[in-house]
């Protein structure tokens, strides 16, 4: 029997361990098991270089609760250890023996999936266990040993008379962690942690109905037998070369990620490079919604198929986070715990690939077919948008694919939005005018005015296209978007004669006086223009600058990346001097009817762009009723 003290430099080590080195103590199950991932997978490649002379066969990691003993078993059957390898890696906290097995073998096993780097991931077992038992046997032909330790830095090591090769950790479980003696604790950690480990993992069993003959009888039984419970894929999809896959592969691995998601994703992209770094993984472009904080946190980062986190925030470009789908990297520099990423080159260059390749298959999915890729445009563009106010890189590739869709329902690149439109619509400095709604409803009788005078209208109506306006105008210099329901509208040349107003400057001067005694300052700034008689007679627009600005506050929270505080109502009210209307109000001489008149007008004006609110629409309904009487 040996005994003695674990190597260590602090006396009070386990209770630092339990308080403070791991944020979560539930992901002790996770450090035990890939430590038991290790061991198989060292042992896998020791067999296929020759230096270990035994049988592999179909090895498993198994968890067993014993709750009346207050137990809990994780076995493998790995390469296991001797005694003295035990004093080495157990005893001398961190002394990772999966970086001296990946030094020592380091041509040969940089593609084994050895996860361990720290050498701790053992002594996470003391956050939930007042008793830890470790009996191992290696294998090579050496005794087996029993190392057990009670939480203090004393242990004891002694012979075992184990004989099958492997390791068996038991976990007496303390009395404020009892929780973890549950079936459906243990099964849940299980399938947040070890879903795709690379080595079975079997927990429990399950009970099968063995299939029917062909030539069974009528009243034929089928046999139910029972079989161990394999919890985890170990050969999930994109461990896989995309050659091996089809469409319906990446869909049912989608399921097998979100079990609760209903919807197919709309498409996949795989990611899969080892050089300059190792990274492989699968992302999915799901149906958006407009609310960016829903979609987020929904990829999962892996380290050798061993589950880290669903904060992949550093590694994956902000835009897509609100991807779903997996990344698994053993170059990410991960901090002891393998909770939090930790700064470093790598992961910028990994942020740039995924920025890149992302960019290049969505200008093939664009390529090959543009009309599927019209049809999904509306579930992914707020991504995009996203991505090219946020990504420089992006944004440089962006533009090759990036559409605006018209209110009709055509697409368009701006590329050839330019070439369109560049002769029907310049405005008076010879800058092309892009005119765009954002509420195909609310903006309706602005969109059929600007189409009966032959303009093409988009509809952009993500919530953040005010601030993606703002750099797309800041990179053309030539072109400038502008809302139907702006002021800027009247800038754009008409292919017609300029109408001529049927009111003298005199009367006209008359009419914005009255007008501006009536329309409520600062508010709503009175003008006048000389339009169609069959335009409306009053319409309400906004200055372009203020509403954007307002737009840009909105959408960033106030105090969020775009906010800018809160930013003034402003409006234009236009009256069309060529209306029966205007002449009617000029000429009134009874002033009560003639205020009247333009509060009737100019609330139906409000009405017309959802202004018309509170108190002021209930006056506008009584007002409407007693002009029907």
């Amino acid at each position: 029997m040996t005994t003695g003290k674990i190597n260590v430099s602090v006396e009070n080590i386990f209770p630092l361990i339990k308080k403070f080195l791991y944020s979560d103590h539930e992901i002790f199950l996770r450090e035990l098991i890939s430590n038991g991932t290790d061991a198989t997978l060292k042992l896998k490649h020791l067999i296929s270089i020759g230096d270990a002379k035994v049988e592999y066969g179909n090895p498993t990691i198994e968890v067993k609760i014993d709750k009346e003993g207050k137990k809990l078993h994780i076995i493998d059957q790995g390469l296991g250890m001797t005694s003295e390898e035990v004093e080495k890696y157990i005893n001398q906290i961190a002394f990772s023996g999966a970086e001296e097995f990946l030094e020592k073998y380091k041509d040969s096993a940089k593609d084994s999936g050895i996860i361990g780097h720290f050498g701790l991931g053992f002594y996470s077992a003391f956050m939930v266990a007042e008793k830890v038992e470790l009996i191992t046997k290696s294998f090579k032909d050496e005794p087996a040993a029993h190392w057990t330790c009670d939480g203090s830095p004393e242990f004891t090591l002694v012979a075992s008379d184990k004989t099958t090769r492997g390791t068996e950790i038991i976990l007496h479980i303390a009395e404020d962690s009892l929780e973890f003696l549950e079936e459906n604790r243990i099964s849940t950690l299980l399938n947040k942690y070890n879903k795709f480990m690379p080595v079975p993992i079997k927990f429990g069993t399950k009970t099968e109905t063995l299939p029917t003959p062909e030539d069974a009888p009528e009243d034929f039984k089928a046999e139910e037998v029972e079989v161990d419970n394999i919890i985890n894929n170990p050969n999930p999809a994109w461990t896989k070369a995309p050659t091996e896959l089809k469409d319906e592969d990446y869909k049912e691995f989608y399921r097998e990620l979100y079990p609760m998601q209903f919807e197919d994703p709309l498409f996949h992209i795989h990611l899969n490079v080892d050089y300059p770094f190792n990274l492989t993984g699968i992302l999915y472009f799901p149906k958006m919604s407009s609310d960016l904080q829903i979609q987020k946190d929904k990829i999962q980062l892996y380290q050798n198929q061993v589950y880290v986190t669903d904060n992949v925030e550093g590694i994956v470009p902000e835009f897509l986070t609100m991807l779903k789908g997996v990344i698994d990297s053993p170059d990410i520099p991960l901090n002891v715990s393998r909770s939090y990423l930790q700064a470093d080159g790598a992961v910028k260059k990994i942020s740039n690939y995924i920025t890149r390749k992302v960019a290049d298959k969505l200008k093939s999915l664009f390529t090959e077919n543009r009309a599927d890729f019209e049809e999904k445009w509306n579930d992914i563009k707020i991504v995009l948008e996203y991505g090219m106010l946020s990504e420089p890189k992006f944004y440089e590739k962006a533009g090759a694919f990036t559409l605006y869709p018209t209110v009709d329902g055509k697409y368009f690149t701006l590329e050839e939005l330019k070439e369109n439109l560049k002769e029907t619509q310049t405005d008076k400095d010879g800058k092309l005018v892009l005119l765009y709604a954002g509420n195909k409803e609310s903006q309706h009788s602005y969109i059929q005015t600007a189409k009966e005078k032959g303009y093409e209208v988009l509809l952009l109506d993500s919530p953040i296209i005010s601030h993606l306006i703002q750099k797309l105008e800041a990179d053309n210099e030539n072109m400038t978007f502008v809302r139907v329901d702006s002021d800027h509208v009247d800038n754009l040349i008409s292919k017609e004669e300029a109408t001529i107003s049927k009111l003298s400057e005199t009367e006209q001067e008359t009419l914005k006086t009255v007008l501006e005694t009536l329309v409520p300052k600062p508010t709503y700034n009175v003008q006048l223009q000389a339009m169609d008689s069959h335009s409306a007679p009053f319409i309400i627009t906004q200055p372009e600058f203020m509403r954007r600005m307002k737009e840009m506050s909105q959408s960033g929270g106030g105090g969020g990346m775009f906010g800018m505080g809160n930013m003034p109502e402003m409006y234009n009210v236009v009256v069309n001097t060529n209306s029966e209307l205007a002449t009617t109000i000029l000429n009134s001489t009874d002033k009560t009817h003639q205020e009247q008149l333009v509060k009737q007008a100019l609330d139906l004006a409000k009405l017309s762009q959802n202004l018309l609110k509170g108190e002021d629409l209930t006056a506008f309904v009584k007002r409407s009723f007693e002009l029907v009487k």
